[in-house]
């Protein structure tokens, strides 16, 4: 399953599936969901701190993932490794894409990822980065052989604050063209009038720098979305229990809508 040049016997998997035989119409991802490193890269050089601080991984994103698999009865892939790795979130050329194996992330520098080979950058898209997204890959194939189009729905959460600006957003929904899923799913969050619901906050999707949500969702003409919470609202079970429920909540209210779910290329 993995390149065991990289990755040992007392290491994590590089991914968890959650439901995997499920069928249905929509299929979760976590991309960020540890900051865990194998043990053949040590630390990276960095103090533990600094790997579980959200520069190593999407803090509480991972018990909400979870919960919405259970709830929706839907499949769930769960990422094993921390993004300093290797992010799967963004592009991978043999380590030429700076987001991809970062040499700094929000200030910190990432000592064992400075200067290192195209070897060393592929053994860790071999063991990781491929690994998971051939699994996705094969999981989308297979649902839609059975005849869905499932919805490509990724979750990831994302600091309070960034270089020095306290982002006032609880939650944002990331997209580009395909607006299908976004667009309502923003209204369905807004009706929860406490909430200060992002449209493209804090990020938009871009094609250069993101990956899942590009290849997996409108590559394949898929509906599709990115959804970020704010960590600090995720950090105990009480706040990823509610986070659950609303997410699950507003996404039954959009996908209930079954025009949706046609393959459709937008931009």
């Amino acid at each position: 399953m993995a390149n065991n040049s990289l990755l040992g016997p007392g290491d994590p998997l590089p991914f968890t599936w959650l439901n995997q035989e499920a069928g249905g119409d929509v299929l979760l991802t976590c991309d960020h969901a540890s900051c865990a490193v194998p043990a053949a890269l040590g630390t990276l050089g960095l103090p533990s701190e600094e790997l579980t601080r959200h520069i190593g991984w999407d803090i509480g994103i991972e018990g909400v993932v979870r919960r919405m698999a259970a709830m929706m009865e839907a499949p769930a892939i769960v990422a094993g490794f921390s993004r300093l790795v290797i992010d799967l979130n963004r592009p991978h050329d043999s380590g030429r894409q700076p987001g991809s194996i970062p040499e700094v992330s929000d200030h910190t520098e990432i000592p064992a990822n400075k200067g290192i080979s195209s070897a060393e950058a592929e053994a860790r898209a071999d063991a990781l980065f491929w690994t998971y997204h051939n699994e996705i890959i094969a999981k989308l194939d297979a649902m839609q052989a059975g005849g869905a189009v499932p919805a490509y729905v990724a979750m990831h959460s994302f600091t309070p604050h960034m270089d020095g600006f306290d982002r006032p957003w609880h939650v944002g929904i990331c997209w580009e063209h395909d607006g299908r899923i976004p667009v309502p799913m923003i209204a369905a969050l807004r009706e929860h009038t406490e909430l200060c619901v992002g449209d493209n906050e804090p990020y938009a999707i871009e094609l250069d720098s993101d990956y899942g949500v590009p290849v997996h969702g409108a590559r394949r003409g898929l509906p599709h979305l990115l959804v970020e919470i704010r960590q600090d609202l995720l950090a105990g079970e009480a706040g990823q229990a509610r986070w659950a429920e609303i997410m699950v909540d507003a996404l039954g209210k959009v996908l209930a809508d079954r025009s949706i779910f046609a393959i459709e290329h937008f931009g």
